[in-house]
């Protein structure tokens, strides 16, 4: 981080702490052992913070979270909970790394750098291999492409690589004619449109992230952690289901070869443990764009909060006309991959669809399998993010996230 943007973290963080002083630190409610909750909340967000209490108090004594929410580019909720974790602490994010990749596609697109509607291939020729030659960037963003995945998978250090990953699958055969349906590109839509962002930029995507997004904002969400961050890092803990968890897990389709297998990467000879993935220091160093993130709570809403809502006196990243064409359904339905309903913008997840009602039309976010989620609601100027240490069950965003946006909500309401 460099000077200048340590500087203008710091400087918002102490202004959001005056802002907020109305509340008093919440200690010792919620959980228990080391699972107190702590923070702070400004006046109107009590109830957000006895939610999370509630959360924490369910959760085992071991539990370590942490919410941020900002409502019109001000930071209104900041809670914690765990043993040796504060508002800093960092937590692999999962595919809520593929919200920061798409909010730099966004930008190229509102910089006239990029097309939504013009061929991936006239940017990247190997590409058109294998008959995806008419497949546009508008349809690669959709997760219409229909390459999830490849034939003989991926090994671990190739799954940390865009580059290698890119490689690859521009000569893979779609498992679906591109176009006629959706499924979630889980582990190569970062390399994939990545690989678009180089080809034109001459940068990779991360690097244009890191200048225009992160160090601006001095976000704590990096695609690729630099070595100095380490030690703020918790390593994910296991899922370990219960029976009756297990059992669902069980009874779910998992041959190898399933179109699930496939983008999950557990069809070839170093089948992907996700659990575990962010625990590679290799994965974390590298920051692949559609897993590999490393992010506090904090870091997640204020992203959302960046791209949507004046922050420090900053202009919005995305203007409104961006902000409507990226948050608009483009696939709703049945997701191939998934074989479950599911709704997809641009990039980023119709949230507002398939996850939380209460939220406005065009909500833009993404959520990532250990239960972290972040989003915008453009239209409440409402910035989400969350984070946990243990995976949660079944996957995805964790279940608790449902009370929590819903209590965020209707305080922001209220407000």
């Amino acid at each position: 981080m460099t000077q200048k943007s340590q500087e203008s973290r710091e400087g918002r963080e102490s202004r959001e702490g005056q802002e907020i002083r109305g509340s008093q630190e919440r200690q010792g409610s919620g959980g228990s052992g080391g699972s107190a909750v702590r923070g702070t909340v400004a006046d109107g967000f009590e109830a957000v913070r006895e939610e999370f209490a509630a959360v924490v108090a369910a959760e085992r004594p071991d539990y370590e979270g942490q919410l941020s929410v900002y409502v019109h580019g001000r930071r209104v909720v900041d809670l914690w909970a765990g043993a040796d974790t504060d508002g800093d602490t960092l937590y692999g994010v999962y595919s809520s790394t593929k919200g920061a990749a798409h909010l730099v596609v966004a930008l190229l697109v509102q910089d006239g750098t990029l097309e939504l509607d013009r061929e991936v291939a006239s940017y990247w020729p190997e590409f058109a291999a294998e008959g995806k030659g008419a497949v546009t960037l508008r349809e690669l963003l959709a997760h219409r492409a229909g390459i999830v995945g490849a034939d003989a998978g991926f090994t671990a250090g190739e799954l940390a690589d865009d580059r290698v990953i890119a490689e690859r699958m521009a000569g893979q055969r779609p498992f679906w004619r591109p176009g006629t349906a959706f499924g979630y590109h889980a582990l190569v839509i970062g390399a994939l449109t990545g690989e678009v962002v180089r080809r034109v930029t001459g940068r990779t995507l991360q690097e244009v992230y890191e200048e225009r997004v992160r160090a601006p904002y001095g976000l704590d969400f990096f695609l690729g952690l630099p070595e100095e961050h380490e030690p703020r890092f918790h390593s994910v803990q296991p899922m370990d289901p219960t029976p009756e968890q297990q059992a669902v897990f069980d009874a779910f389709p998992s041959g190898p070869h399933t179109m699930g297998s496939i983008a999950f990467n557990r069809n070839g000879v170093e089948p992907t443990d996700l659990e575990s993935l962010p625990n590679a220091r290799l994965v974390r160093a590298k920051g692949p764009a559609s897993v590999g993130g490393v992010a506090s709570a904090r870091g997640l809403a204020g992203l959302y909060a960046a791209a949507t809502t004046e922050v420090d006196g900053k202009a919005p990243l995305l203007k409104p006309d961006t902000l409507g064409v990226f948050g608009q359904i483009h696939s709703v339905g049945y997701d191939v991959v998934a074989r479950d309903h599911k709704a997809f913008a641009l990039g980023f997840q119709a949230t507002a669809d398939t996850l939380y009602a209460c939220l406005g039309a065009g909500t833009i976010g993404h959520s990532g399998a250990g239960g972290s989620q972040g989003f915008a609601d453009p239209r409440g100027g409402l910035a989400y993010g969350y984070t946990r240490r243990r995976y949660a069950f079944p996957g995805g965003p964790a279940p608790e996230n449902e009370r929590l946006v819903r209590a965020v909500h209707t305080a922001a309401l209220a407000g």
